[in-house]
């Protein structure tokens, strides 16, 4: 991902770059200077336009595909453009943002289930594909937890999160230290896991999966074989959802590869089979951090082959300030960038004030 960088244009050469990328954008045919002199208000003759595409092209913005033809953005033009050239669009900002609130309706929705429709409003306004990162375990919110009595000797952990997701592992309890086969010893040890259940619950609803282990246990009163038992269990959660994940929402991927860039049969093959088995190299590209949380692959700035007639831009959704996931959108790299980057960073912002707003207690 390049770093926006000055590079010094005069006012015309920005003028017909930017007129160039988007005729492009809007006809896929390589642009010469009548066409753009034909479809822009640029105030100036034929003649001067092409001098200024042939500076551009030496510069490397531009190229010509083929000698007769007229020019094409080249991955650096897009990038330029980006860059220098574009402000992210109002209009489609407050489109999506408008269609986001008409159309969802969180109550009652899984976490999934909501950012599954996001992606799927953000693929259609955009008509390129939608990808949405689910958000990691660790920074959920606890709404409950519950100890269910599998045998005298096991017990399962059930952990709810905000969102209705959840979390669940066996707990193993030392042998020897219930009674086995006795209504009596099966009933105290349903009253020690209901104790328990409600230690739990009291002390990490509200708060992130991640301090599910961070607790006080000199406050509970009961069997200290169960609270040991427990304990490891926990640490085995919590270490488990720690490790990388790669769950991304996928959507829009057949109206993308309508696109004439994806005519190539082997092309198209690599990206299905990126988009549908190899998502989690897709991951690291999504994940913003605090310095860019919008991020931007253009062509051959990214790092998987497959993806390299393509531009990816993606933007965090947070709870509150904790990034939760990222969200972003991912087509040619033929994109009218200016309202593909406000349509993410609507997205996200929806999403980060629906996190937000979150209530574990209800």
């Amino acid at each position: 991902m390049a770093v926006e960088q000055s590079i010094g244009l005069n006012s015309r050469q920005q003028q017909v770059m930017r007129a160039t990328v988007r005729h492009y954008v809007s006809t896929a045919e390589p642009v010469g200077s009548k066409a753009l002199l034909e479809a822009f208000d640029l105030n100036v003759s034929a003649a001067t336009i092409r001098n200024v595409m042939g500076a551009l092209e030496r510069s490397g913005f531009l190229y010509q595909p083929h000698t007769s033809a007229g020019r094409v953005p080249s991955d650096s033009g897009y990038r330029l453009y980006v860059d220098e050239l574009i402000k992210p669009s109002k209009p489609t900002a407050q489109r999506i943002d408008r269609l986001l609130t008409q159309q969802l309706n969180w109550q009652g929705w899984s976490v999934e289930a909501l950012l599954q429709e996001a992606a799927q409003i953000l693929a259609h306004l955009s008509g390129y594909v939608a990808l949405v990162t689910m958000p990691r375990s660790e920074n959920m919110m606890v709404k409950h937890l519950q100890l269910v009595p599998i045998s005298t000797e096991q017990v399962l952990l059930v952990v709810v999160l905000d969102g209705y997701g959840t979390e669940s592992i066996v707990v193993r309890l030392p042998r020897g230290t219930t009674g086995v086969g006795t209504t009596q010893d099966d009933g105290v040890l349903e009253r020690e896991l209901q104790i328990l259940s409600n230690f739990l619950t009291t002390q990490l609803c509200g708060r992130p999966l991640s301090e599910i282990s961070s607790l006080d246990w000199d406050e509970v009163d009961t069997a200290e074989h169960h609270v040991l038992a427990l304990c490891q269990a926990i640490d085995d959660l919590t270490q488990r959802k720690r490790q990388p994940q790669t769950h991304i929402l996928v959507t829009g991927v057949t109206d993308v590869l309508n696109q004439p860039e994806f005519a190539e049969q082997s092309q198209l093959r690599n990206l299905v089979a990126l988009l549908a088995d190899g998502r989690e190299q897709l991951w690291p590209l999504m994940c913003s951090d605090d310095s860019y949380p919008l991020k931007i692959w253009i062509g051959e700035e990214n790092p998987l082959e497959p993806m390299q007639g393509c531009a990816l831009i993606s933007a965090t959704y947070n709870r509150d300030s904790m990034p939760l996931g990222s969200v972003g959108v991912m087509g040619p790299t033929r994109m009218l960038y200016e309202n593909t980057i406000a349509a993410v960073e609507a997205t996200s912002s929806y999403l980060s004030e629906i996190m937000s707003g979150l209530d574990v207690n209800q």
